[in-house]
């Protein structure tokens, strides 16, 4: 009954507001700023592919959810991912996430064959992704969401919780700082100790990007960041991701708004029936007529 009616408990959890760790100009600055700071060095691969998947297929009682698709990502793009309702970009976003198991075919990873890995092993490796419908932790802060996913401190074991905050704090200020950063960077930074179920639809996308960023990943898979999101702060998220790019990282982003393609993606894929029907620039998709009649007519 609590757990359906009162989920907060007996008496309502006072809310944490947690302070930005004093830090020393020369610890900053060694430090460094920015969604790319202090990045964890992930094994990598030579050349410049980061992501290739050959002939990956999902089926689902017989339908062809994603039908034997090919695609190769190069480091440090922004890439684009269209298709009309039904044509498998989700789907094809969680196979490469690692949150759906291919029927067959391969992903390769960093030249590192990944297709049976698991998704927490793909992201611990630096490849992370957020979600078509917003999964921030709403009685949680927009700090303590970061802090949630940060990799490597040692409160989250059990000899953390036993040994008690001596031993973790070095850690946490670690962290904590890395957050402030990323919030800063996106712009949130009076909303850093507001509860994240408080924030409109856009600021919550904002806080999916940033808790993905707090993994330290090499490589962002976004499915419609987008969505619901009013024009301004749409743009200032496509700034932000061709930063990101710009900074070494790489993204795969499922979207629908044509104009964010334009502005921001190059190359895009259009996805049609579970397969790949073309990929080049949003030019070269609209002078192909059977990209055309596929998606971009209607």
């Amino acid at each position: 009954m609590f757990l359906w009616l009162r989920p907060q408990g007996v008496l309502p959890e006072r809310k944490r507001v947690i302070a930005a760790p004093e830090v020393a100009p020369g610890d900053r600055a060694a430090a460094g700023s920015g969604p790319r700071a202090q990045l964890a060095a992930h094994p990598r691969s030579e050349g410049p592919e980061i992501l290739r998947a050959s002939a990956v297929s999902r089926e689902f009682g017989g339908v062809h959810a994603v039908a034997g698709v090919s695609l190769s990502i190069a480091r440090g793009t922004l890439t684009g991912l269209i298709g009309r309702n039904g044509a498998g970009k989700s789907t094809l976003l969680s196979l490469l996430a690692g949150t759906d198991k291919v029927s067959s075919g391969q992903i390769t990873y960093q030249g590192r064959d990944i297709t049976a890995l698991p998704a927490y092993r793909r992201a611990r490796a630096g490849l992370a992704r957020t979600f078509q419908l917003a999964s921030e932790f709403k009685r949680l802060t927009v700090l303590e969401n970061l802090l949630c996913a940060m990799p490597g401190n040692r409160g989250d074991s059990f000899l953390g919780a036993v040994t008690g905050r001596r031993y973790w704090h070095a850690d946490e200020g670690r962290a904590i700082e890395r957050a402030m950063a990323l919030i800063a960077d996106f712009g949130l930074t009076r909303h850093a100790n507001d509860y994240a179920g408080d924030l409109s639809g856009g600021q919550r996308r904002l806080v999916e990007i940033m808790r993905a960023l707090m993994t330290e990943p090499d490589m962002l898979l976004l499915d419609e960041p987008m969505a619901g999101v009013y024009p301004e702060l749409a743009r200032r998220i496509g700034t932000a991701l061709r930063d990101l790019c710009q900074q070494g990282m790489t993204i795969l982003m499922v979207e629908h708004e044509l104009a964010i393609m334009d502005e921001s993606c190059d190359p895009v894929i259009v996805m049609a029936d579970g397969g790949i029907l073309a990929q080049g620039t949003m030019a070269e998709l609209r002078d192909r007529s059977d990209v055309v009649e596929a998606y971009l007519v209607g």
